[in-house]
């Protein structure tokens, strides 16, 4: 941690623990140190202040210092995404439409934006125009690459943006930081594709698996214990597993199954098998209510 001498309250203690530090600063004795205030802590040696200069806030509170339109809320920061010493995104709008709110974080020259760089110790920082529409808030999120298409999922809060191939490396980022970035500040998950992929899966409109139909559903949700072909020692085995419906044992491949504690190879096999004939055949016949462990076409005892 780093303890902070305080120009103003000698009388508290202010630290700049580790994980709220830019972990590619150094400092020494003497420092002059900027930081946000995030907390204060009572000890009994009197008040703690814990500062921070990784947090999202630190780089608010460094443009509103050097961006008088920030200081008079005609231009706002209405959101931010950071990995600190490495890349922050902001996204600004403002009140006043006769001024631009990228321009006047940035300022003359780059001087406004350059002097937050430099305070961050050369944090790359991209601004974006804020958007209430999140198709074209992911399209200026995901800059500076150049998105061709974006859908959206509201009910799963889903972008899907599609860009050319030449734009595809620079829209992910380096180590995937890029789009990272873009769905945290946007708050909406945003899965990239390339306009050759989009092509071939059909390249004329969104790519989100349709959502499934209540009886559809409903089928799936069947208990394990319902269905017929199963033998009850199969299924007990399964349960004690975590796998209790139909849709939880539908995605299982051979290798998954073997390695389900009790399993031997037997029961694997009359697992397999079972899932074989609802793939080809559609599961209708199998998928019908009756006692684990009757044989197929066996009429279910009366109750």
């Amino acid at each position: 941690k780093i303890v902070v001498m305080l120009a103003k309250f000698r009388e508290a203690e202010a630290i700049i623990p580790y994980r709220e530090q830019n972990h590619r600063e150094h400092f020494h004795q003497g420092d002059t140190i900027r930081a946000v205030l995030k907390r204060i802590e009572e000890t009994p040696k009197g008040p703690r202040l814990i500062l921070s200069r990784a947090d999202p806030l630190f780089v608010k509170a460094l443009f509103k210092l050097e961006v008088p339109e920030i200081q008079q809320q005609i231009v706002e920061i209405r959101a931010t995404a950071r990995e600190a010493g490495s890349r922050t995104k902001i996204a600004v709008s403002s009140r006043d439409d006769s001024i631009d709110p990228v321009g006047a974080c940035v300022g003359l020259k780059g001087s406004r934006v350059q002097a937050v760089v430099n305070e961050l110790n050369g944090e790359r920082i991209d601004i974006v125009p804020w958007s209430p529409d999140p198709e074209r808030f992911a399209k200026l999120a995901l800059a500076p690459a150049r998105v061709a298409r974006v859908f959206s999922d509201p009910d799963t809060k889903t972008i899907q943006a599609i860009v050319d191939e030449d734009q595809l490396s620079l829209a992910i980022g380096r180590n995937g930081q890029n789009v990272r970035l873009a769905s945290e500040l946007t708050g909406w998950k945003i899965d990239l594709y390339s306009s050759r992929e989009w092509l071939e899966r059909g390249g004329e409109g969104p790519l989100f698996a349709p959502l499934p139909r209540p009886e559809e559903e409903a089928a799936t949700n069947v208990a394990l214990r319902e269905l017929k072909g199963l033998p009850v020692e199969l299924v007990d085995v399964l349960a004690q597993a975590g796998h209790k419906t139909l849709q939880d044992i539908l995605d299982l491949e051979r290798e998954d199954v073997d390695k389900i504690a009790g399993m031997t190879p037997e029961l694997a096999d009359k697992l397999m098998a079972f899932l074989n004939e609802m793939t080809e055949e559609g599961g209708e016949d199998e998928a019908e209510p009756g006692p684990a462990g009757a044989p197929d076409g066996a009429p279910a005892p009366a109750a």
